[in-house]
Formats: structure tokens, C-alpha cells, sequence
């Protein structure tokens, strides 16, 4: 399940799915197994429809040890809430010191076993076996997931209990382990909210502004009390990738309610949370805002939710409804775009209505779209007030406002590279309007910030890049940013973290961390851009294969979204964050676009085509 929704207020019904009881499928954990020599592997479970409950059966009398390690590996797969069913596969002891919650490893297929032959022998009281496996992905115990490659080998032991007789596992693997299409049937990605600590959508120097949401993405059991699930996920805080750059209104240490029944909405749709006593003493506006993470995050996981109600000891804190939500936060995918922009052929700024069927395209008021200096990129900053663009050469970049009669005047950057490939990248705006660009310049590559687009650009440190920037943006919520970066030259995406040291009178430091991989599947990645809270759509081709276009999330992981149609010859690719308005590309068609349900339609003629942002 992708994460994101699909635009503004709408919802995805198959998150419905979650409720709804429509069959059942039952594991047993008594397959036939020999005794001694090499075990074949577990075969991961085919992909079942999101409505079908998955039970695991309990070991069968005097099973033998072969058939503990496949019972123990399938129960991991089911449905059952705590893994009760595989904890009886353990000793004791092991069932107590187990924890399935502290990681999930995602395996290419179902987990291989391989014995170790010494001491196996059938009147033997112990039996060791190696689970193996390629790795794809990693989940951890913030259930964030992590991209993963490289062989999985971990022991597994099995003891004879002495009085019974029955063969037990007493040395588990760490964590849950499970092949690539049992964990597509089991976890869903969903999105959960925290506020930005570091940005301001509006004026900074308004007290009265609203904080924008980020979205923290996890994976979630589907089927195992998934609302429960990710309001105790938003109460813990948020990931470790988040954690410098959001904040959350809870005050630390909330929870549920001991005690606490799993959470449903009544039939008015509203949701009752009863959280514990550090959440008594909390104001309005802090309830409010605690409210609104709730909300977003729930409406990202199920339709069923139009309004939140939060309890402490018994007595109401506050209610906040789907129509007060926006009152409360900014949301960047909600806020849609009037216009897209791009270069005609006379390299000027144009503009049609975004959404629209509108094809004739108008010069973009202002310098860009009434002047005479020639552009080859540009970005339009997410209020569609300014705009910037990169000449001709991709030697300058200016500034300029969207204003009739209004000059150009002198660019605010200058690259000295060679070439031309060697001069800047499109810009892309912040929700600060702070704007974005980097200097390919082979004597001094670098990444660049011009405080709302003016003044000396600051160097944005950006530790661990191994290679050259190609493309630059800057994500709706304001702390991410995605960088195609170009090394031996092929083009990967990387998701990185912004992080801003801003001291009264000072120039700002600015740094991207933890650079990651969304595309680790891809070998060359040629276009890139935001299209959800925590989404992209990237242009690029796997090893040995041809161009396609498909949606990634950031933490690089598919989404169960379908690939855009197929489309030859993609250049440039604009989407933006509200999800109800058409991808746009420039191919070798010229502009084109992709409204919902329909197959790519030519616009005009043109290049770089952008939203806001």
C-alpha cells in the first residue's frame, strides 16, 4: 500500500480493506521433511488479496525438528497479532527473550535452510540449522524501512525437551525474517505526521503561523489492529531520520490509556483516543495541534476517520474535525497549484492552467516570460509570486517576479564551468522561499542556497556525496531534499535530511545528512520529481534494461500504486504534491501530460515543464 493519499481530501477506499473479514487461510507448521541433510527452502506465500486473514497452526505432537523450522518460519507470516502461535515453536526460555518487534528482514524469496550435519542424528537432543537468504529490505523497531542487499545467514538451534520428547527451538532468529511477497501481504506503508522544526511556510516573523506537517513513513502489520498500531506509533515519535528536523505536540511520555481497547471509529466516524495523564494538562492549541497529527496520519490509512477526540482520565481534551483541520497545520499537498509552467520555443516562460484542459499556453508575467533573455530552465516558487531561471548557456541564474513591467536586472549567480554540462542545475524553491541550485563546476562542484532567492548564496555542506549533483528538489514539507547525483557517469536518487543552524544575525549553516538511496533497483535515474507528502516519480532504467517511469518512496520502497503509462523518450518530468493534478513530461512529443485514467495526451510544444515548488 503506498503511503500517500490519493490528493487533498480524498482517501483510499482499499484502506477499507483493512476491517473487512473476507476469507481466511491457514498456514500449518507440519510440512513433511527429512530429518538430516540439506533443507529445501521455505517457499514464500503467493501474494493474497489485502481482505484475507492468514492463521498460523500450532505445532503438531512429535513433530520433528525439521518441521519446527517450517512451522516457526510460516507462523511468522500469519495474522496473529503477537505471534503467539509462533512463540509455541520456542522453548520457554526463547519464547520470553524473543523479540519479533525488534526488526523484520525482507528476503528476495522464502527463507532458504541448510543443516549442519554434525550431532544431527534422529536420536539426538539438539539440531542446528542456517536460514539464508538475499536481503532486500530491512524494517526496523520504529518500523522504518531501510533497503537492504548482500546474503542473510543467521543459526538456528533446536533442543529435544527431555520429559516430552518434543523438538523446540530454543536459539530464534533476531527479530521476524520472511520472503519479498509475504511481507507485501502482511505490511502496508503508511504515512504518520510530526511538524516541521525548522521551517516556517508563511513569514517567519509572523507569530500566528501555522507549523507545516511532515510525513515520517513506516510499515505497518495490515491486518493486525492497524489503527492501534500507528496511533501508538505517532505517540512513540517519530523516526531517527526525522527526529533532528520534526517535533511532536505530545508531551513526552504519552500513551494509551492502560488498558486501552483497540481503537475504532464510532458510527459517526469519529475516533475516541484515551491517552494517559501527561496528556492532561495540555492547552488548547497544543491539543489542537496533537489532534491534527492524529488526523492526518489516520486519514492516511483509512477513509473511516473524519474526526479525532482526545481523552485524559476520563475527561475530553479536545475534538478536532476534518474541516478545521487545514485551520490548524499546512499541509504542502493540499495547497494545488494554479499554474504549470514551462519554456516555449522562443525560450521564454509560459504558463497553462494546471489541471485543465487548457493547451493554449501565455507568457508567464514579468521578465522570464516578457524579456528577451533567453532560459533553458526554470522554477516558480510555491506562492507563484517569484520565479527563477537558469540561461540559456547555464552560465546565470536570475530572479525575477511574476509581475507585468517588472525587470530582470543583473543575475544573482554565476557558474564558471566549461561546459555547459558543467554550469548549473534547474533551480527548485523551499517552502521557506528559499531557493535552491547547484554548480556543476568541475573546480568547485557545490550546492547552493540563496535566502529568498537573493544575497550571497550559502554552501549547503553536504557530507558523504560521492559524486557530482545533476538535479535539485526540494520536498513540499521542507526538510527533505532529492539530489540526482551523477558518478562514472550514471545518475542515482537520494533522499538526504536538511538541517539548519540559524543563529540571530548570523548566516545561516546549512547541511544535508544521511544521504540515502530511493531507487536502489535503478542503475541510472535521469528525471526526478515530488509527487505526494512522501512520494516520487522517477524516469530510469534497471541494469541491462530500457527507460520506464515508476513511483518511489522515499524510504525506498515500492508503492502498490501502479507505474505511470509507458512513455518513449522522457527528458524532463514535472508532478506535484497534490496528487489530483496530471504528471507532465517533455519528451520527444514535445509537453505532454497523463490525466488520471487516460493515456498520455500531447499539450504544445515546449521543454522543462515545472509545478510550484
Amino acid at each position: 500500500m503506498g503511503a500517500d493519499r490519493e490528493g487533498g481530501g480524498r482517501r483510499k477506499a482499499l484502506r477499507a480493506a483493512v476491517y473487512a473479514a473476507c476469507g481466511v487461510v491457514v498456514l500449518a507448521g507440519c510440512a513433511s521433511m527429512p530429518d538430516s541433510g540439506d533443507l529445501r527452502g521455505v517457499e514464500s506465500t503467493p501474494r493474497q488479496d489485502t481482505q484475507v486473514r492468514v492463521f498460523a497452526m500450532p505445532p503438531p505432537e512429535n513433530a520433528s525438528a525439521p518441521d519446527i523450522v517450517q512451522g516457526f518460519l510460516e507462523a511468522l507470516t500469519s495474522d496473529d497479532p503477537n505471534y503467539e502461535t509462533a512463540r509455541k515453536y520456542l522453548t520457554p526460555e526463547a519464547a520470553k527473550t524473543w523479540r519479533p518487534e525488534s526488526s523484520t528482514t525482507v528476503l528476495a524469496g522464502g527463507p532458504g535452510t541448510t543443516s549442519e550435519h554434525s550431532g544431527n542424528r534422529e536420536d539426538a537432543n539438539d539440531y542446528s540449522v542456517t536460514l539464508t537468504g538475499a536481503k532486500v529490505a530491512t524494517v526496523n523497531a520504529q518500523q522504518s524501512y531501510t533497503p537492504a542487499d548482500g546474503p542473510y545467514s543467521q543459526p538456528v538451534h533446536l533442543t529435544r525437551d527431555g520429559k516430552s520428547g518434543q523438538w523446540r527451538i530454543d536459539v530464534p532468529p533476531p527479530g521476524v525474517v520472511m520472503g519479498k511477497s509475504d511481507f507485501q501481504r502482511n505490511y502496508m506503508s503508511v504515512n504518520k505526521y510530526y511538524f516541521a522544526s525548522n521551517v516556517a511556510s508563511n513569514d517567519e516573523a509572523d507569530p500566528n503561523a501555522q507549523p507545516a506537517v511532515v510525513a515520517d513513513p513506516i510499515y505497518l502489520r495490515e491486518r493486525v489492529d492497524s489503527m492501534t498500531q500507528v496511533v501508538r506509533s505517532v505517540l512513540s515519535g517519530p523516526t531517527s531520520l526525522l527526529r533532528h528536523v520534526v517535533r511532536s505536540s505530545f508531551p513526552t511520555g504519552t500513551a494509551l490509556e492502560k488498558g486501552a481497547a483497540p481503537l475504532t471509529p464510532d458510527d459517526r466516524n469519529k475516533l475516541t483516543v484515551p491517552l494517559n495523564d501527561r496528556a492532561a494538562r495540555v492547552g488548547q492549541d497544543t491539543c489542537d495541534e496533537m489532534a491534527a497529527q492524529l488526523l492526518f496520519t489516520l486519514q492516511n490509512l483509512t477513509p473511516a476517520v473524519d474526526e479525532v477526540e482526545l481523552r485524559a482520565g476520563n475527561a475530553p481534551l479536545c475534538s478536532l474535525s476534518e474541516d478545521r483541520l487545514q485551520t490548524v497545520a499546512t499541509h504542502g499537498s493540499a495547497q494545488s497549484p494554479t499554474y504549470l509552467y514551462f519554456i516555449d520555443g522562443k525560450h521564454r516562460l509560459v504558463r497553462i492552467p494546471a489541471g485543465r484542459s487548457d493547451t493554449t499556453p501565455e507568457p508567464a508575467p514579468g521578465a522570464l516570460g516578457e524579456g528577451d533573455t533567453a532560459m533553458r530552465s526554470v522554477a516558480v516558487s510555491r506562492d507563484e509570486h517569484t520565479a527563477a531561471g537558469v540561461s540559456l548557456d547555464g552560465k546565470a541564474l536570475y530572479v525575477g517576479s511574476l509581475v507585468s513591467g517588472g525587470s530582470l536586472g543583473d543575475p544573482v549567480l554565476v557558474s564558471h564551468g566549461r561546459t555547459e554540462d558543467d554550469r548549473l542545475t534547474p533551480p527548485s524553491w523551499d517552502a521557506r522561499g528559499d531557493l535552491w541550485v547547484a554548480d556543476r563546476d568541475a573546480a568547485d562542484p557545490r550546492l547552493l542556497l540563496l535566502q529568498k532567492g537573493a544575497g550571497d548564496p550559502v554552501e549547503v555542506k553536504v557530507p558523504g556525496l560521492d559524486g557530482r549533483i545533476r538535479a535539485v528538489r526540494v520536498a513540499a514539507d521542507g526538510v527533505r531534499i532529492a539530489l540526482v547525483v551523477e558518478k562514472d557517469g550514471k545518475g542515482s536518487l537520494l533522499i538526504g535530511r536538511i538541517e539548519r543552524d540559524e543563529r540571530s544575525g548570523e548566516r545561516p549553516a546549512v547541511t544535508v545528512l544521511e544521504l540515502r538511496s530511493a531507487t536502489p533497483e535503478l542503475e541510472e535515474v535521469t528525471a526526478m520529481s515530488w509527487a505526494g507528502d512522501s512520494r516520487l516519480v522517477v524516469v530510469g532504467r534497471e541494469h541491462g534494461g530500457v527507460q520506464q517511469m515508476r513511483y518511489v518512496q522515499v524510504d525506498g520502497s515500492t508503492p502498490e500504486a501502479p507505474a505511470p503509462a509507458a512513455l518513449t523518450g522522457v527528458k524532463e518530468i514535472a508532478a506535484s504534491e497534490d496528487e489530483r493534478l496530471p504528471l507532465v513530461a517533455y519528451s520527444e512529443d514535445g509537453i505532454v501530460r497523463l490525466p488520471s485514467g487516460a493515456q498520455w495526451q500531447k499539450v504544445t510544444e515546449g521543454t522543462a515543464p515545472v509545478y510550484p515548488g
